[in-house]
C-alpha cells in the first residue's frame, strides 16, 4: 500500500485532527468524516477531503478516532463491512480491551483486517510526533501500514495481539492520571503552606519527584489554563473502563476510586469538556474548615 491511496478518517474530534495534520504533513490524501460538518470543514482548510461515511468506506485503509468502543463496534461492523475486500482498520480509540479482541475475530472472515492503535499522549505531544503508539494485532498487517503508522507514530511498540494494545493503554494511563492527581495535590498543598507555586514547580522537576507530566499538566495548572489536550470527559470513561477491566480480575485499584471521584466531581462542576489538568480546581475546591 502506497501513499498515493487515499486514508478514509472517521471521527475527527481533538485526537482525529491531530491524526489527520501528520498524515497530510507526510504526504497522504486523508479523507474524513465526523457527524459534525464543522470539524469537516476544519480538515479541508488542513488539506484533506470531507465525505459521507460511506465513502470513508471505500479506502482500503480506515482510521478510527471515535469516542467509545461502542461506536467503534458500530462502525465497523455496520459501515465498513459489506463493501470490505482487504480493507485494513487502524482503531486509535482507547477501548475495551476484551470487545476489541471479539471483534477482530468477528471481522476477520469478512475481509476486514483490524489493527488496534491507541497512542500514549496528549492531542499536543501526538501532534508534535511525541506521541507512543501501542500497536496490537497481526504484525504482517501493521508492516503492510508501515508508512501509515511511521506518519502517526514515530516511536512505538507491537505489544502483542489485538486487545493487547488496549490493556497495555489502560495500565498507561492509570499511573498517568495518578502522577496527575499527585501533581495537582502537590501543587496546591505547596501553595497552602504559602509557596509559590511557580517556583515549586521548578524545585519539583528537579527533585527525586521529577515526572513527564509536571512539564505537560504543571503550567496549565498553574495558569488554569484547561483548553483541552485530554478532556475530562475522555479520561474518566477509561478510568471506568479500568475499574471494570479490574472487577473481573479481582483486583483493587483504591487509588484509582479516589481518582475516579475527583473526574466525577470535575463532570457535575460542568467541566467534563474542559482538560483533563482542571482536576487541580477539584483539589482546591476540597477544602476543610480550619480548627
Amino acid at each position: 500500500m502506497t501513499k498515493s491511496a487515499p486514508i478514509g478518517l472517521v471521527g475527527i474530534g481533538l485526537m482525529g485532527e491531530v491524526l489527520a495534520g501528520r498524515l497530510i504533513a507526510a504526504g497522504f490524501s486523508v479523507l474524513g468524516y465526523d457527524i459534525d460538518p464543522a470539524k469537516g470543514e476544519r480538515l479541508v482548510k488542513m488539506g484533506g477531503k470531507a465525505g459521507s461515511l460511506a465513502e470513508v468506506a471505500t479506502c482500503d485503509r480506515v482510521i478510527l478516532a471515535v469516542f467509545s468502543t461502542d461506536q467503534v463496534e458500530d462502525v465497523t461492523q455496520n459501515s465498513l463491512v459489506p463493501p470490505a475486500g482487504k480493507k485494513i482498520v487502524l482503531c486509535t480509540s482507547t477501548c475495551d480491551p476484551d470487545r476489541i479482541a471479539a471483534l477482530e475475530a468477528k471481522v476477520a472472515p469478512q475481509g476486514i483486517r483490524f489493527l488496534e492503535t491507541p497512542v500514549s499522549g496528549t492531542s499536543e505531544q501526538v501532534r508534535q510526533g511525541d506521541g507512543v503508539g501501542l500497536i496490537g494485532g497481526d504484525p504482517k498487517t501493521a508492516d503492510d501500514v508501515k508508512l501509515v503508522l511511521d506518519a502517526l507514530f514515530p516511536r512505538r511498540y507491537h505489544i502483542g495481539k489485538a486487545g493487547d494494545g488496549g490493556r497495555a493503554k489502560l495500565a498507561v494511563n492509570l499511573i498517568l492520571g495518578l502522577n496527575r492527581m499527585a501533581l495537582a495535590e502537590g501543587l496546591t498543598f505547596a501553595e497552602r503552606m504559602g509557596l509559590d507555586a511557580k517556583a515549586f514547580l521548578a524545585v519539583a522537576q528537579g527533585s527525586a519527584s521529577q515526572s513527564q507530566v509536571m512539564g505537560i499538566k504543571g503550567p496549565k495548572m498553574l495558569a488554569r489554563d484547561f483548553a483541552p489536550e485530554g478532556r475530562v470527559k475522555q479520561t474518566l470513561k477509561d478510568v471506568h473502563m479500568m475499574l471494570d477491566q479490574a472487577a473481573t480480575l479481582g483486583q483493587e485499584l483504591p487509588m484509582l476510586r479516589v481518582h475516579c471521584d475527583v473526574l466525577e466531581s470535575c463532570v457535575r462542576a460542568g467541566e467534563a469538556e474542559r482538560d483533563n489538568s482542571i482536576i487541580v480546581e477539584e483539589i482546591r475546591r476540597r477544602r476543610r474548615p480550619m480548627p
